[in-house]
């Protein structure tokens, strides 16, 4: 007797359920009120221009947060590649701690926390960068030291017989080609930036979700309105991932020339 497992892979190899899609769609229509965000309509395209009014703090927050990270992260991944093991150490501690918290957590400390501690007003926007820059310096220290090791031995001897300084080493020798190595998780890391900025909402950052949030407030229509956050989501991190996948081409194509 065929198993539901099996049964539903044959189902999706014959393209049954392109036939069965106008079906489904049709047995929701009685349930799902889709006026609320179409454009069809005055009050739909109302609707989605004050959706998409979140889309520039979304890149916005995670380009600034991405940088910062970055720059954090190689600052704490040399101490890494260092033989003092109280600069391993500080490496160590860094990464584990900062990986051990919850970003919601995090974003939640610095936004209510830091400016107790610090004596200082934040904004919702520098809260997040704050937060989501160093959750995610953590991974980037780890990503930039295992691309900085898996240089080839030869490459840092050849720079020390030239009588290069350690800055001038890393500058025009090992950094250059740890970036080209290291690309592809950068990437990753800039698309799980976006996808995690959605997690400052809970602060009042008018972002994505924070204006989906908001419209479900105002609607009471939760499944169409997150139908269209997701749809939103999903063509920006495809949109990233392919100009990730285009800089990576194009330096192949620099490095075999």
């Amino acid at each position: 007797m065929m198993s539901l497992h099996a049964a539903f892979r044959t189902i999706l190899r014959s393209r049954c359920w392109i036939f069965l899609l106008p079906l489904l769609l049709t047995g929701c229509a009685t349930q799902l009120q889709w006026y609320v965000v179409s454009p069809a309509t005055e009050a739909g395209r109302a609707n989605l221009l004050f959706m998409l009014g979140g889309l520039k703090y979304t890149v916005l927050l995670s380009l600034t947060a991405i940088l910062i990270s970055v720059v954090i992260g190689l600052l704490v991944a040399l101490p890494g590649l260092s033989k003092n093991p109280l600069a391993r150490g500080f490496n160590r501690v860094y990464v584990e701690i900062v990986r051990a918290v919850p970003l919601l957590v995090l974003i939640l400390w610095v936004y209510y926390g830091l400016p107790i501690m610090l004596g200082v007003a934040i904004n919702v926007f520098w809260a997040g960068v704050v937060a989501l820059a160093l959750s995610d310096s953590a991974f980037e220290a780890e990503i930039f030291r295992s691309g900085i090791q898996s240089i080839d031995r030869g490459q840092i001897e050849a720079a020390d017989t030239l009588g290069l300084s350690y800055i001038d080493r890393m500058r025009y020798v090992i950094l250059p080609q740890a970036l080209r190595r290291v690309l592809p998780p950068l990437g990753n890391q800039l698309v799980y930036m976006l996808k995690m900025s959605s997690l400052v909402s809970v602060i009042g950052m008018e972002e994505l979700t924070r204006r989906a949030n908001e419209l479900v407030t105002a609607e009471y229509r939760p499944l169409e309105t997150y139908s269209i956050l997701m749809v939103e989501y999903l063509v920006l991190i495809l949109f990233v991932s392919a100009w990730v996948r285009w800089l990576e081409r194009r330096l192949a194509r620099r490095d075999e020339r």
